[in-house]
C-alpha cells in the first residue's frame, strides 16, 4: 500500500462510519390524527366561538364504566343563563354558525329527549348553567357512549353549546337555538 492511501483509508472509513451513525432512522408515515387501536381513555374538545359570540372553553373527556365523563369550563356566557349542550354527529366546526357539525349524534335513530329520562339521542345531555361570571362548570356523564370503539364512539364528533336551553321535547333538537360554541373531540396527545 502506498503511504498516501494508508492515511486516506482510515480517514474515509471514519468519515463513512460517522455518516452512518448520524443518519436519521427512517420512520413509518403517520397521519396527523392518530388512529386508536382500542378503547380510548382520554380526549379533549377545545370549544371555539360560533355565530358571532365570544363563548369558548376546554373540555376533558374520560372513559368511565358505562359511558364518558365530560369535565371543564365554558366561558363567555350570560351570567345565570342556561344552554343546550350536545354531541353532534360530525366533527366539523368550520362554518361560522357551526352548522357543519350536523345534527345530534343519534346512532340508534331515537327521538330527542333528556339524557337519563327515557328515550333520547346518544348525544343528548343536560343543559349547562352559567354562574354569576358567565362560566359554566361542566361535569356531565353521557351513558352508553364511548371513546374510540363501536357504533357509539364520539371520538372525532363535535360538542356544541347552544344559545338557549334545551326543552328536552321539541323534535328534532330541543329548540335550543343557535350554536354559540363548537369543538371537535380529539385524542389527548
Amino acid at each position: 500500500m502506498q503511504p498516501a492511501f494508508r492515511i486516506a483509508l482510515p480517514v474515509l472509513l471514519t468519515a463513512g462510519l460517522s455518516a452512518c451513525a448520524s443518519a436519521p432512522t427512517p420512520r413509518p408515515h403517520t397521519s396527523a390524527t392518530p388512529t386508536p387501536t382500542g378503547p380510548v381513555r382520554h380526549a379533549v374538545a377545545n370549544l371555539a366561538a360560533a355565530s358571532g359570540t365570544l363563548v369558548s372553553g376546554r373540555l376533558l373527556l374520560a372513559t368511565e364504566s358505562g359511558g364518558v365523563r365530560i369535565r371543564g369550563d365554558i366561558g363567555g356566557l350570560q351570567p345565570g343563563s342556561s344552554h343546550g349542550f350536545h354531541i353532534h354527529e360530525k366533527g366539523d366546526c368550520s362554518a361560522v354558525d357551526a352548522s357543519t357539525a350536523g345534527g345530534h349524534f343519534n346512532p340508534d335513530s331515537k327521538p330527542h329527549g333528556r339524557a337519563g329520562m327515557g328515550t333520547h339521542h346518544s348525544g343528548d345531555a343536560d343543559n349547562l348553567v352559567a354562574d354569576a361570571h358567565g362560566v359554566a362548570h361542566v361535569d356531565a356523564f353521557l351513558r352508553g357512549v364511548d371513546l374510540g370503539a363501536g357504533s357509539h364512539d364520539i371520538l372525532g364528533r363535535a360538542i356544541i353549546v347552544h344559545a338557549a336551553p334545551d326543552d328536552y321535547s321539541s323534535q328534532p333538537s330541543g329548540n335550543a337555538g343557535a350554536r354559540v360554541a363548537c369543538g371537535v373531540i380529539r385524542l389527548v396527545p
